[in-house]
């Protein structure tokens, strides 16, 4: 590994803040020698806990993180949050939106607040929020509470990353829970019926029960439902406990993990992959020239895929055997 890579991982075991921000930074931009250094940085952590965020804007998800970031340094962890804002990939704004959003949280000892946008995400979003929660790991935050803006697909992908999915609600967002996407229902471990002081909060908790007991099986694992009022602060110290036990539970379930190895392995290689690929075709100008070639009809975009997957497949033994 690069010397530079080797001292700042070093500095960064030292408590550097400032070499856990410059390693996060470098990773994202998937500087020359990265994946060396995540493979040091990985062997290191291992033991913080990852805690996704999301539901529709307007939902209270800043105010709620901020709650539970102050209960959890109350009770002696060391908190890094991850703010996914990819709703300002060309003005810069996710920079200092998180500050402006978790409030006080950010002036506590023991946590560290780090902002997210597409833009520097080179090897995708989701991919992006993954390697700052190992960093942070390393570095040795116990728990990560990753929040996003919204429920877009890249941040979808960002919260099925972690350790247990809290999905937000609210009152007064229309017809209750359809304000949010088909898909990100099933990825909730734990419901929040955020700003409960509001009229119409029974019924959010009654639409969601009845949601969850329609797609209710056998196996089916129970999803708690909290009512909380982030603002107030009421409701908060009974969804952090809520949120530990189900932690706790989580990191005993063998297959759960192994079904997340998984998944981490797959998206890694699809992101590399598809990022070499495309540097070397910039770099050598054949993706232009086969766009070309489709532009004027003289080829498809599927026989051009699959001409690559072959070639692919011949210098691979994992996918020939």
């Amino acid at each position: 590994m690069e010397e530079s890579w080797k001292k700042l991982i070093e500095e960064m075991q030292n408590g550097s803040l400032r070499a856990m921000t410059r390693l996060i930074t470098r990773v994202e931009n998937r500087e020359d020698g990265w994946l060396d250094a995540m493979e040091a940085i990985y062997r290191i952590g291992g033991n913080a806990r990852v805690i996704g965020i999301t539901g529709p804007p307007g939902a209270g998800k800043s105010t709620l993180v901020d709650g539970l970031t102050r209960r959890l340094v109350d009770s002696g962890f060391d908190v890094g949050i991850i703010a996914v804002d990819p709703s300002s990939p060309f003005t810069g704004g996710a920079l200092l939106g998180d500050r402006l959003r978790m409030g006080k949280a950010t002036g506590l000892n023991g946590v560290f607040v780090r902002s997210m946008a597409t833009r520097g995400a080179l090897g995708g979003l989701s991919q992006a929020a993954r390697d700052a929660v190992k960093i942070m790991d390393a570095f040795g935050k116990q728990i990560v509470l990753v929040e996003t803006v919204g429920v877009g697909q890249d941040e979808v992908a960002v919260v099925k990353a972690a350790d247990l999915v809290l999905v937000v609600c609210v009152p007064g967002m229309g017809d209750g829970i359809q304000a949010i996407k088909a898909g990100v229902m099933e990825i909730a471990d734990i419901f929040v019926v955020n700003k409960a002081d509001l009229d119409g909060a029974d019924q959010v908790v009654r639409d969601i029960q009845a949601m969850l007991d329609l797609g209710a099986g056998p196996s089916t694992p129970d999803v708690p439902v909290v009512k909380t009022s982030a603002a107030l602060g009421s409701g908060m110290d009974h969804l952090a406990a809520v949120m530990l036990e189900r932690l706790e539970s989580r990191q005993r379930d063998h297959e759960w993990l192994k079904r997340q190895v998984k998944e981490e392995i797959f998206v890694l290689l699809e992101k590399e992959i598809a990022r070499h690929l495309r540097c070397g075709w910039e770099r050598n100008g054949n993706l232009d020239r086969v766009v070309g070639q489709v532009m004027s009809g003289e080829r498809d975009p599927y026989s051009f895929v699959k001409e690559v997957v072959e070639q692919f497949a011949q210098s691979c033994p994992e996918i020939r055997t």
